[in-house]
């Protein structure tokens, strides 16, 4: 069954985000969680600006016309986004990565129901089926034996586990309804111009918070701006092929095909690192497989 282009693009994107991690890995200790988020954004936005210039010369569309729908969807998802990094890196601080992983991970189930509420896309039992069984996958891959008793302990984070995944499950809803709402272009144009206007809005809020709070994590990033050029454009190159996937179908079936950076980021592990790989984790990638199988059949 050949596979559609919002499926190619949004695999493109999990080996492209899988990279700019790995680039932004080595960051993280010189700056700081957030002066190394940062970097994301800032030297994203360059890249962002270059690859919408070369689809408007390649396509000889014009700038589609931001309308105040689309840019209040775009700063949902963006400021969702940056609270979603925030939640998901306090839990880390109490739980582990597994249990927090698992969590996080229920995403796409709650962006398939947001985003029916919300955008009226699609949503069928089989869809919601073939998800389930996919966020069953990376629950497998993920949580090590004893590690269920520790997640229902202590409803805080839990609570904002989950929380947390809600936040990202809205990035995803109001970035596509960011794309959705410009009144013309084809879907490669207005999902650049929606990175564009993303990036540039996150840039612009994260930068003023690290001036006001953390100014040496901001001029670091800056004097840091080698190493960061790779994990800019990595990460760029990751969110314009998640908006072009984002424009092409449901923000539920983007994000349950995303869960396939579960399976690049071990194989990195595996095969740079040379990182023992489990049965379990194999069966988890199994599942998860057979997860994202089983939507690609059933996408209307």
């Amino acid at each position: 069954m050949a596979l559609p282009l919002w499926a190619w693009a949004g695999l493109a994107a999990a080996l492209a985000q899988t990279g700019r991690n790995a680039a932004q890995s080595g960051l993280t200790a010189r700056l700081g969680t957030l002066g190394a988020t940062n970097v994301r954004f800032l030297f994203g936005l360059p890249f962002a600006a270059l690859f919408l210039w070369l689809a408007l010369l390649w396509t000889g569309e014009p700038l589609p016309m931001l309308t105040l729908r689309a840019i209040g969807f775009t700063a949902m998802g963006s400021l969702a986004q940056i609270a979603a990094t925030a939640l998901m890196l306090q839990v880390m601080r109490t739980q582990g990565f597994g249990i927090t992983t698992a969590w996080l991970k229920v995403e796409p189930v709650l962006v398939a129901l947001v985003g029916w509420v919300v955008l009226g896309d699609p949503l069928t039992l089989p869809m919601l089926g073939a998800i389930g069984v996919a966020v069953a996958g990376v629950l497998v891959l993920t949580l090590k034996p004893g590690t269920g008793r520790a997640m229902l302990t202590g409803l805080g984070p839990a609570g904002m586990g989950l929380l947390a995944g809600l936040a990202f499950g809205l990035a995803a809803i109001g970035f596509r309804g960011g794309i959705t709402a410009l009144p013309e272009g084809g879907f490669l144009i207005r999902s650049l111009t929606a990175l564009l206007l993303s990036l540039a809005i996150q840039t612009g809020v994260l930068g003023l918070w690290l001036a006001l709070r953390d100014p040496p994590a901001l001029v670091g990033s800056l004097r840091q701006w080698r190493p960061s050029l790779a994990a800019g454009f990595l990460g760029a190159l990751a969110s314009a092929f998640w908006f072009i996937a984002f424009s092409l179908t449901s923000a539920a079936n983007v994000r349950t095909l995303a869960l396939a950076e579960v399976v690049f980021a071990l194989a990195v592990s595996r095969f740079a690192f040379r990182q023992h790989v489990t049965l379990r984790q194999l069966m988890g990638i199994g599942i998860l497989l057979l997860g994202v199988a089983l939507l690609m059949r059933v996408v209307p």
